[in-house]
């Protein structure tokens, strides 16, 4: 009987890859869980940091997107920590965290635009780096 030790022999390559990219999500999350939290507490703080929008499909106030910035934030950057850490519970919800993220700031993108498209981007990064990382633990 022959074994398949494909699935139990970790590419070097490959687990490098995966290390560094799960490493570069983490950070970047817990950089994007920062500015999310900044970007919240300017919203709460004066309605004067972003340009209203007129008649929006999502359209609230904003001081609410501030406080939706700042939750999100916050536990963003809390899993990305968990992220570095090695934490499996953490890869899990930043899967979901991120694809929240993405949505989020799909729906902000009449308030900042560019900053959507690259905090969109980088959620999907986030995304593709989480899920294709390497779940035996080891580095090579």
């Amino acid at each position: 009987m022959v074994q398949n030790t494909a699935r139990t022999t970790a590419h070097p390559k490959r687990a490098a890859w995966s290390t560094g990219g799960t490493t570069f999500a983490g950070v970047l999350m817990i950089v994007g869980g920062v500015v999310g939290v900044l970007n919240g507490i300017a919203g709460i703080a004066t309605n004067n940091v972003y340009v209203s929008v007129g008649n929006y499909v999502y359209e609230f106030s904003l001081t609410t997107w501030g406080w939706i910035h700042l939750i999100v934030g916050a536990l963003v950057a809390i899993t990305g920590w968990g992220v570095l850490q090695g934490m499996e519970w953490a890869r899990a919800t930043g899967v979901g965290l991120a694809a929240l993220y993405m949505i989020l700031y799909f729906m902000f993108l009449p308030y900042a635009p560019i900053w959507s498209i690259i905090a969109i981007a980088i959620g999907g990064f986030v995304i593709w780096s989480l899920v294709t990382a390497d779940r035996t633990g080891t580095t090579g």
